[in-house]
């Protein structure tokens, strides 16, 4: 009972307030509302929400908050459409008199009786009567007495229940069963109604007594005869008014257990009664389920069983068959008949009648996939699908031009399911129908097809639509995806070769991003095939005959075996590819077969292939290295190859396969690099290898008409659209930025982050994967993109370095295409500004040149200011470091030989088609092709040589600049070695030849503070740590790059008047600025031709003992660099016997080790067979530079001494410079040891030479510490070129004030110097050879000591003339002895090599 206002839930206070102004309106139109929405027919009014009202509104009036007028009034409002209302009205009434008079409240009583006084004749009295207390009726005067109304109810309900009724049976009256036939059976000729037919009933049963049940019966069969007749169900409405209504429900339940009985089939209309009469709410489903059979327990083992046979067969299918015999069918025993199912034949029915509801109600208590193993059973819901979605397929997604077929429409009943009229409306039920059909949609294709055409509209305008629309919408589009995964793509499955509907299905599925796709496939593949018996045995059957297919397959049968593979792939693509990756990641040698076999298949298959070989390289089960960890598995090689090759092929989207790598990146793994490597070098034809041949390199530094003639293995012009899909899928995604980035930051990386956990070979295969894969795509990158593109896309070099973290050397060759397309365009602006009717001169052209680079690389130059500390711009400047890094061997050296050849293959292309005579078509055009080629070559190298002019006209005039003397020539090559040639050279081969020929350019420009002797003794001095560090590939362009070193150094050793020309008065190859004490000129001494040549020994010495130390040291990294550097540079070096001799000798030891070590087994076979065949091109060493053989031999004790000195300075040739800096600041202990050690590496670089001329001409130069040079200097008593013009006051002196000094030196204190010569001159001459040999020894340690005092002195006292003189003297003297005494254990020491060498 309602206590307060809060528990009001319709009626409450504010509407009573309002009742005549809204209030009543609003009740009214709830109750309408509650009435026309309940499943009863209209005319009879229930529900409990109906009933609140009432009870609220009567309680309300209690409470004085309505009045009686006003309930009267809205009963009277309801009544005019709704007569039974008064039925409910009583009712509330009778629950409210048993509330109050177990309240006992009088007043409220009192209340509640003029309430339903005045209601009474409303709602009748009858009514009042029947339902209301006796008491209450006698309060109301409804009664007169009370006892005389109990006293007549007894009697009438003991005649009603216990007085028995006789009926005639149907033997008993037939007439009156006749007449009812007749009637029954004349229904559907007459079109009176239901109720002028059932008072004919009626009428009947009373005239001839006949048995209502039976009559019933009657009616029911009449129905079954007749399902479409749409008189019976009104009829049995209205019948089942006077009888109870479970009657019906049992009656039909009698039929159905008949039918059990006897064994027999229930019919189809037994079903379809039943479901109609469900549907108008005359059967309540769970009644009826009680009569039908079998049992909910039986259904489910029924399915169970169902599952585990097909398991098991695909168990069978599985088996492989090791005897090699035919496997024997056995024969199959016959199944026991199926237990009919009511319950699903009771679906069925509602399915065909157009109740979902009740039908969705039922599937949902058993398994769905049980319930649509019948074929009837899935044609009635799609029948029923159908229907619901015809007119709105009709009206949104019909083909034009197509058949017209008839409108879809249910054979039984009217459909209660509204049909669809907008994509809003498909997720109240069609979508639910999809889902529960499954796979099975296969039964109907022609529904398939319209659902998919309807969702391929409704993706196009959802991508079109606004976002609020798209928010609307969601539903719709999940809805869409969800049936794709578990209908359409199963379905799919299960028809039998039907490349129309993959077609339907792709051109719905291609507007979608292929993330979603790809989560489709996948759960296509792992999923969904194991959801349904069915779907479990086509994949079965689709294994087994792909292996049978793959086991006959041949490069003979590729058009037979493809057409079968193609049947496969319509239905079931993803357990094809998947069964076809196993057996290519096995056997490399199918990939090829299965390429060209691909293509039959459908834009779906091609897709789907996609993703089964990302799944398949993403696949965390299978390991990605050998079982040695050094080498990278087959599979993962096999299947790059296949991606590259099936990608080229065929036209497949890319967008999956780079993201995959750009992830793998993320998570920082490179292994992936090997398929973007792949699929990048077939669908462009740029290939990255190491063992390009020389004219193959020589052409990559053409144009790329050049290049695509004779720089790659394949032919590139067959690559136009491969490549361009290609660019066009990354330029979509917009990955050609981040995976240049990540792959760069990656390269640096791989040996911090594997350096410990994996073998250091495998480290320097990823990391020259890593750097190969980068240049080839960045390659790509710099020909397929046009510059627009390029320069929109990457950003400036600072914000590479600085932003992106990425290193200068890929910084610049990132920007470099940009930078060159800039010069070019500023240079065409300039040239069109100057609007001049004269043709213009080279010289205007160079300045213009000269000023669009400088109009484009300054604000470069400025910008890479803050990627290097500032002492280095102390060295080299900015300018010189943005011009190396920013040209390229394009810029600097035009390779005519490479045209020329090109051009005379073509030639003689031409002259042998003019010699055929043939006027076939195609080899004219072929002929026509050939002449332009060679034409469109000769303009190329036209145009690279004038581009190479200008660019040497912008060096020239940048030279002076270069390096600014700040410092000592040494740091400026060492800043120039580290920064630029170093970096540059092991970057790709076209870079090592540029370094090499960019160095070569700087000596011929007459760099002014570069020097060229200087620049290549740090190169050759001793490469052993250099060569350690490197990777193989890096080993082979470092190799190259030495090469080109070499060819340059051979060159101007071959002829004494290339020499002169090139090398003889350049500034390069000053040694010393000797000073003159008699005149105070000081002039430049060059190296002259034969100095030279003992330089080239030096070196070619040098190379020869840190190539020794590598082979000889048990590293395997030293010694595969070693030989594979040696390699490369075998046309220049060994030149000399007995060189060769000895890296023969340590060849032949690491061949012996052919079980330990076959990978360097197999590099020194291959070098040591170059090198015997190049043994008639080496000389003897005399051949090779002058060398005096009239000396004495030296001692054994002097060899062994002086290559102790030797080695003792090549272990220290890393550290000088350091060792250097620290001895300054040591005592005066450490000075005198430092300065021995110096003295023996001065020695050992003189021994080397094998002549002391050599070392007496040469000084200056070839130490690798500046210290040791310096101090050098300092004791001949000469200034190098660079000090010589340097401005640094603390350091060097000017001429005029030299001379000025020179002038106030005491006269005395040069004869004191004279007279203290003089005597240990005589010294000298009166003591034995070996005392004169001790005695330069103690007195050169004597004059270094001195020498190292005065030092230290005039640093400190900076202005003292006549010391500074003395210590000239001193040094003077001191480095005199010094030189004679390492010249006497230099001849000492390369006798003893003489006689070791007989």
């Amino acid at each position: 009972m309602i206590q307060n206002n809060k528990h009001f839930k319709f009626v409450t206070k504010e509407i009573a307030k309002e009742w005549e102004k809204s209030g009543k309106a609003e009740i009214i139109s709830k109750c309408e509302h509650f009435i026309s929405a309940q499943k009863r027919p209209v005319e009879v009014v229930q529900g409990k929400d109906v009933r609140r009202i009432f009870y609220e509104v009567v309680r309300q009036v209690l409470a004085k908050c309505l009045k009686n007028e006003q309930l009267v009034g809205l009963i009277s409002a309801l009544k005019e459409k709704h007569p039974s209302i008064c039925s409910v009205i009583v009712d509330i009434f009778s629950m409210i008199d048993i509330e109050i008079t177990a309240l006992q409240e009088k007043n409220v009583r009192d209340k509640f009786l003029v309430m339903v006084a005045s209601c009474k004749d409303v709602v009748g009295t009858q009514l009042l009567k029947e339902r209301l207390d006796v008491d209450t009726l006698e309060s109301l005067k409804l009664v007169s007495s009370t006892k005389l109304f109990q006293q007549k109810y007894i009697k009438t309900k003991t005649r009603l229940f216990y007085k028995q009724q006789k009926f005639n049976l149907l033997r008993e009256e037939m007439e009156g069963y006749s007449k009812l036939a007749t009637e029954l059976a004349q229904l559907q000729n007459k079109d009176e109604g239901a109720v002028y037919l059932l008072e004919n009933i009626k009428s009947l049963i009373g005239c001839f007594n006949i048995d209502p049940n039976r009559v019933l019966d009657l009616i029911l069969e009449s129905f079954e005869c007749h399902p479409k007749s749409r008189v019976f169900v009104p009829l049995l409405e209205n019948y089942l008014v006077l009888c109870e209504k479970s009657t019906l429900c049992q009656m039909l339940g009698f039929k159905f257990a008949h039918y059990q009985v006897i064994g027999m089939k229930t019919p189809e209309s037994l079903y379809i009664v039943s479901a109609l009469l469900m549907q108008k709410g005359l059967v309540d489903l769970d009644d009826l389920l009680v009569h039908l059979v079998p049992e909910d327990e039986v259904l489910t083992s029924e399915w169970s069983k169902i599952v585990e046979a097909a398991k098991e067969k695909v168990r069978k299918m599985n088996i492989v068959n090791l005897s090699g015999t035919e496997k024997e069918e056995k024969e199959e025993k016959p199944e026991p008949p199926k237990l009919e199912n009511q319950k699903f034949g009771l679906c069925e029915g509602l399915l065909r009648v157009g109740d979902w509801d009740n039908a969705k109600e039922l599937m949902d208590r058993y398994e769905t996939n049980y319930a649509m193993a019948e074929d009837s059973f899935v044609h009635a819901l799609s029948q029923l699908i159908s229907a619901t979605i015809d007119p709105f397929y009709r009206r949104v997604a019909s083909v034009k031009g197509s058949q017209a077929l008839p409108p879809a429409k249910l054979k039984h009943g009217d459909m209660a399911t509204p049909s669809v009229k907008e994509y809003g409306d498909l997720t109240e039920n069609v979508f639910d129908m999809l889902n529960r059909l499954g796979p099975r949609l296969a039964c109907d294709p022609l529904l398939m097809a319209k659902i998919i055409r309807i969702g391929r509209m409704f993706i196009h305008e959802y991508h079109e639509a606004n976002e609020e629309q798209q928010k609307q919408w969601h539903a719709v589009y999940g809805g869409f995806l969800g049936a794709t995964s578990n209908v359409f793509l199963p379905a799919l499955s299960l028809l039998e070769c039907n490349a129309n509907m993959s077609e339907e299905v792709w051109v719905m599925l291609r507007m979608l991003p292929y993330q979603k796709r790809y989560r489709l496939y996948g759960e296509w593949k792992n999923d969904v095939y194991e959801r349904h018996p069915d779907t479990m045995l086509m994949q079965a059957k689709t294994v087994d005959r792909t292996k049978y297919i793959m086991r006959r397959l041949t490069k003979e049968n590729v058009k037979q075996s493809g057409r079968q593979m193609g049947k496969l792939s319509h239905g079931n693509p993803v357990v094809l590819f998947d069964c076809i990756l196993n057996q290519i990641q096995r056997y490399d040698n199918m990939i090829n077969p299965v390429v060209d076999a691909f293509k039959y298949l459908t834009n779906l298959s091609y897709d789907a292939l996609a993703f089964c070989i990302i799944e398949a390289l993403a696949n965390p089960l299978k390991e990605r290295m050998k079982y040695d960890d050094t080498n990278i598995s087959d599979w993962l090689q096999s299947l790059a190859s296949f991606s590259g090759a099936v990608f080229k092929k065929y036209t497949i989207e890319l967008s999956g396969l780079l993201q995959y790598v750009a992830n793998q990146l993320k998570a920082g793994k490179s292994l992936d690099l090997l398929i973007l490597k792949e699929v990048v070098q077939k669908m462009s034809g740029i290939e990255i290898s190491e063992e390009v041949t020389r004219d193959q390199l020589e052409a990559l530094g053409g144009g790329e008409l050049l290049k695509a003639e004779g720089g790659y293995f394949g032919q590139i012009r067959n690559t136009k659209k491969s490549s361009n899909r290609l660019k066009e899928a990354l330029l979509l995604q917009k990955l050609e930025l981040p995976m240049c980035v990540l792959i760069s930051q990656h390269r640096h990386a791989i040996v911090f982050e594997e350096g410990e956990e994996k073998h250091l070979k495998l480290v320097g295969k990823l990391t020259d994967q890593c750097h190969d894969t980068l240049v080839q795509f960045g390659n790509f990158l710099s020909i397929q993109l046009s510059m627009d593109e390029y320069v929109k896309r990457f950003p400036p070099i600072d914000v590479l370095a600085r932003d992106y973290h990425t290193p200068v050397d890929v910084a610049y060759f990132l920007s470099r295409p940009m930078y060159a397309n800039q010069i070019s365009s500023k240079y065409d602006e300039i040239r069109r500004s100057e609007k001049s009717k004269q043709k213009s001169s080279s010289l205007e052209k160079n300045q213009r040149y000269i000023t669009a680079c400088q109009s484009v690389m300054n604000p470069v130059c400025e910008m890479i200011k803050g990627t290097q500390p500032d002492k280095v711009w102390n060295d080299i400047s900015p300018q010189f470091y943005t011009t190396f890094w920013s040209l390229s061997l394009y810029d600097v050296q035009v390779p005519t030989e490479a045209y020329d050849r090109e051009i005379s293959k073509l030639r003689q292309q031409v002259d042998g088609m003019l010699m055929e005579g043939s006027h076939d078509t195609r080899k004219r055009r072929e002929r026509e092709r050939c002449e332009s080629l060679a034409s469109k070559l000769k303009e190329e190298q036209r145009k690279q040589e004038d581009h190479k002019a200008r660019v040497r006209a912008r060096l020239k005039s940048e030279r002076e600049g270069w390096f600014l003397a700040k410092t000592s020539k040494n740091d400026a090559i060492t800043k120039f070695l580290q920064l630029c040639v170093f970096p540059r050279c092991v970057f790709s081969p076209l870079d090592a030849i540029y370094c090499a020929k960019f160095i070569q350019i700087m000596h011929l420009l007459r760099t002014p503070n570069f020097s060229t002797l200087l620049c290549f003794d740090r190169v050759f001095s001793d490469i052993s740590y250099t060569v350690v560090c490197f990777s193989e590939n890096e080993a082979s362009r470092y190799g190259r790059f030495l090469a080109s070193m070499l060819e340059i150094v051979m060159r101007w050793h071959k002829e004494k008047e290339v020499y002169e020309k090139e090398c003889k008065n350049y500034p390069g190859f000053v040694t010393v600025l000797r000073t003159n004490a008699t005149d105070g000129a000081s002039k430049a001494n060059h190296l002259d031709y034969e100095n030279f040549r003992h330089v080239c020994h030096k070196w070619q010495f040098k190379l020869t003992k840190a190539s020794v130390v590598c082979l000889d040291s048990k590293d395997y990294c030293s010694i595969r660099n070693a030989l594979i550097i040696l390699t490369k540079i075998l046309p220049f070096f060994p030149m000399v016997t007995s060189l060769g001799n000895a890296l023969e000798k340590r060849v032949e030891k690491i061949k012996e080790e052919k079980e330990k070590r076959p990978d360097l087994y197999a590099l020194a076979m291959g070098y040591s067979g170059q090198l015997r065949a190049r043994r008639s091109t080496m000389v003897p060493e005399h051949e090779f530079h002058f060398k005096d053989q009239t000396k004495p031999a030296n001692t054994k004790a002097t060899g062994e001494k002086a290559a102790k000195a030797s080695k003792s300075s090549s272990e220290k040739v890393k550290t000088d410079s350091d060792a250097s800096r620290r001895s300054k600041s040591l005592g005066k202990e450490k000075k005198e040891s430092t300065e021995k050690s110096k003295d023996r590496g001065r020695s050992k670089d003189k021994m080397a030479s094998g002549d002391a001329s050599n070392h007496r001409s040469s000084s200056i130069g070839f130490e690798s510490k500046e210290s040791t040079r310096s101090r050098s200097i300092g004791k001949s008593g000469m200034k190098s070129p660079q000090k010589h013009r340097s401005g640094s006051s603390s350091r060097t002196l000017d001429t005029e004030e030299r001379e000025r000094k020179r002038r106030k030196i005491d006269a005395s204190d040069i004869k004191a110097e004279k007279l203290e010569k003089r005597e240990k001159s005589e010294k000298r001459s009166k003591s034995s050879s070996r005392d004169i040999l001790d005695e330069e020894r103690k007195s050169s340690k004597s004059k270094r000591e001195s020498m190292g005092k005065e030092s230290k002195r005039i640093k400190t006292e900076n202005g003292s003339d006549e010391i500074r003189v003395k210590e000239k003297h001193r040094k003077s003297d001191g480095g005199e002895k010094a030189k004679k005494s390492s010249e006497r254990e230099s001849r000492k020491a390369s006798r003893e090599r003489s006689r070791h060498a007989r």
